[in-house]
C-alpha cells in the first residue's frame, strides 16, 4: 500500500502482517472471532477466565506470526511458582497458548472457588498470585535436514495489570526489541470478539556502534508508538473497520505501508488417539495396568479441547 486509500477485506481469524520501511517498523494485526469461541467452549470459564485466555490467544497468534509459516511454533505459558506459599497462591496456576502455522489453542487451570472470591475487576496478581511468571518460547524447526532444530526462551516475572504489559515486558528485557502491544476483548455473553495490534521497531546500527533496536527512545520507534498508542478499544473489536483500513487510519501518513494478508487461522488442538497410544506405550506394563479404568482402557482428557479419549494399550 504505497501512500493510497484502505483496501482489502482481512475480517476475523486471519493475520494482517505490515511494515513501515522508512521508520525500520513491522507490525501484526488479528482480530479472532469463531476460532476463539471454539477455543473458549471448550471448557465452562467464569467471565474473568474467558477474558485473559481471549487476550493471550490473541497474544499467542500476534507473536506467532512472526514466525515464517510452517517453521516453527510460539508457546505462552503463564504459572505460578512451584515453591509458592499460600499467601501467594492465586486462582490460576496454569495458563498455555501456543500456535503453530496458523493453528491455535490455549487452555486455563484455576481453581473457581478461589475465583468466587474477588470481585469483577481482576487484575493479574488476584489471579495469578504474587509469585507467578512469565515464558515464552519460540521452537523453531528445522529448514535444513543436517541442522538441529532451536529453541529460544524468555522467563519475566509476571507483572503488570494485563497479559500484553507482561509481554511487552518480556521484548524489552529477553529480546531488547521497543514492542508495543494493544490487545482489546468484547463479549455479550453469547460470543466474544478479541482483536490485537503488535508493533516492533526492528532496525539496527552500523557495525561497531550502537544497535538501534536497543535504543527505546529513538526518534522513529517514538513516533510509531505514538501513533500506534492511538488506537482505541472500539476500533480494534469493531468488524466494520478491516484490519486494512485500521492500519491506514493509523499510520496513512507514511510514505509507505507494505502488507501482506497471512493463512486463516484454527484451532489445532493436535490431540489423537494414535498419539495417546504411543505415549502411553512408553510406561512400564504394570503402570499401564494401574491406570486402566473399570471397563479395562485408561481414559485420556484433553485439557485443550475436552475430548476424552479410550485407550487401550
Amino acid at each position: 500500500m504505497d501512500n493510497a486509500g484502505p483496501a482489502g477485506e482481512t475480517g476475523f481469524d486471519q493475520i494482517l502482517a505490515f511494515s513501515l520501511p522508512e521508520r525500520a517498523a513491522r507490525g501484526r494485526f488479528v482480530r479472532l472471532g469463531p476460532v476463539l469461541d471454539e477455543v473458549l467452549g471448550a471448557h465452562d470459564y467464569s467471565p474473568p477466565v474467558r477474558h485473559l485466555l481471549a487476550e493471550a490467544l490473541v497474544l499467542t497468534a500476534l507473536m506467532g506470526a512472526l514466525i515464517k509459516a510452517d517453521q516453527g511454533q510460539l508457546t505462552l505459558q503463564a504459572q505460578v511458582a512451584h515453591n509458592r506459599s499460600q499467601d501467594d497462591e492465586g486462582a490460576i496456576s496454569l495458563l498455555v497458548c501456543d500456535y503453530r502455522a496458523g493453528e491455535l489453542r490455549g487452555y486455563v487451570r484455576h481453581d473457581p472457588e478461589k475465583l468466587a472470591n474477588h470481585g469483577s475487576n481482576i487484575g493479574l496478581s488476584d489471579l495469578f498470585g504474587h509469585n507467578a511468571h512469565l515464558a515464552i518460547t519460540f521452537d523453531l524447526a528445522s529448514t535444513d535436514g543436517d541442522t538441529a532444530a532451536e529453541r529460544y526462551q524468555g522467563i519475566v516475572p509476571l507483572s503488570g495489570d494485563t497479559l500484553s504489559q507482561a509481554c511487552e515486558h518480556y521484548f524489552r528485557q529477553s529480546e531488547q526489541i521497543p514492542t508495543l502491544l494493544r490487545v482489546a476483548v468484547q463479549s455479550d455473553g453469547r460470543s466474544t470478539i478479541a482483536a490485537g495490534l503488535l508493533i516492533q521497531h526492528v532496525a539496527e546500527g552500523e557495525e561497531g556502534r550502537e544497535r538501534l533496536h536497543v535504543r527505546m527512545d529513538h526518534p522513529d520507534w517514538e513516533h510509531v508508538a505514538t501513533m500506534g498508542g492511538s488506537v482505541r478499544h472500539a476500533e480494534l473489536v469493531d468488524p466494520a473497520i478491516s484490519a486494512e483500513a485500521l492500519i491506514w487510519r493509523l499510520f496513512h501518513e507514511e510514505d509507505r505501508i507494505l502488507i501482506d494478508t497471512g493463512a486463516a487461522l484454527e484451532r489445532g488442538c493436535r490431540c489423537t488417539a494414535e498419539y495417546y497410544s504411543q505415549v502411553l506405550a512408553r510406561f512400564p506394563a504394570s503402570e499401564r495396568a494401574d491406570m486402566r479404568e473399570a471397563d479395562g482402557y485408561i481414559h485420556v482428557d484433553c485439557a485443550f479441547c475436552s475430548k476424552l479419549f479410550r485407550i487401550d494399550v
